[in-house]
């Protein structure tokens, strides 16, 4: 049945594109886009309204600002009822080389991407839990990312942050079974989007789109998946990485299939000589 669908961060391409997404499948009665200058969302309430007959609305969510999240959740769930999903969608990329020397910027993006995120998902789960007995009381979606699976020396303050996250989220799905809640654990590769782009970062290989990333977690919310990786192949590459040695692993700038498969055969080339 139709319902409530909460995105954290309204303003993320993934989590409007996921939101979107929804509506198509008509899971979404409702959409509430929460994020600082809730008032500028115009664009991202076309692009869901577009897609379907739905209802969207935004309110003021200043991730960072902790105390503010029950505040928040208590407003949305008076105003549109407890929602049936909830995206936790915001973060911040940070800058690896400012974090490296400015302790403060990399405090600014741990909060951001590990803090903040925690303290959010506590409230939501305590929330979908109490909403009544048996199953179907909620769905929690949470992105991670290919940087937090083994973190790597070229972005290691963001990629830590995404780590803890990863561990959190992935303790908290076990927590929630037997609830009626279920939290699916996102892990997507490069995402070609405004963050990237306004990062100045070029694709590597093994990217998605943001419009991929939420077909493939719309897919795996109906499947109840448990962790979804976008793309599927990066499963694959996530297992080759763990068993990377650690001289070639901190050699590797950005990671893809194609730069793994050749560091293993140059790992392999010294290896017989």
């Amino acid at each position: 049945m139709p319902g409530t669908v909460l995105v954290l961060g309204g303003r993320s391409e993934i989590g409007v594109a996921l939101a979107r997404r929804l509506v198509v499948d008509g899971r979404a009665s409702t959409v509430v886009l929460a994020a600082r200058r809730a008032d500028d969302l115009a664009d991202e309430v076309r692009t869901i309204t577009g897609a379907g007959t739905v209802r969207v609305a935004t309110t003021e969510f200043d991730a960072d600002d902790v105390g503010s999240h029950a505040g928040l959740l208590d407003a949305v769930s008076r105003d549109h009822g407890v929602p049936d999903v909830v995206v936790v969608a915001f973060g911040i990329l940070g800058d690896q080389q400012r974090a490296e020397v400015d302790a403060e910027h990399a405090l600014a993006v741990v909060h951001t991407d590990y803090a903040a995120q925690v303290g959010i998902l506590t409230r939501v789960a305590a929330r979908l839990r109490d909403r009544g007995r048996g199953r179907g009381r909620g769905e929690i979606v949470v992105f991670s990312s290919i940087a937090g699976w083994r973190v790597r020396r070229a972005n290691y303050v963001y990629g830590s942050a995404k780590a803890g996250l990863d561990g959190f989220a992935t303790g908290l799905a076990d927590a929630l079974r037997g609830s009626g809640v279920h939290l699916t654990l996102v892990r997507p590769g490069f995402v070609i989007g405004r963050m990237t782009a306004e990062s100045g970062l070029s694709p590597a290989p093994l990217s998605s789109t943001p419009e991929q990333v939420a077909d493939a977690v719309a897919d795996g919310l109906a499947r109840r998946r448990d962790v979804v990786w976008v793309p599927a192949r990066l499963r694959l590459l996530a297992t080759v990485m763990r068993v990377l040695p650690a001289v070639v692993w901190r050699r590797m700038p950005r990671l893809g299939m194609s730069a793994v498969a050749h560091r293993r055969r140059s790992v392999s080339a010294m290896r017989h000589r």
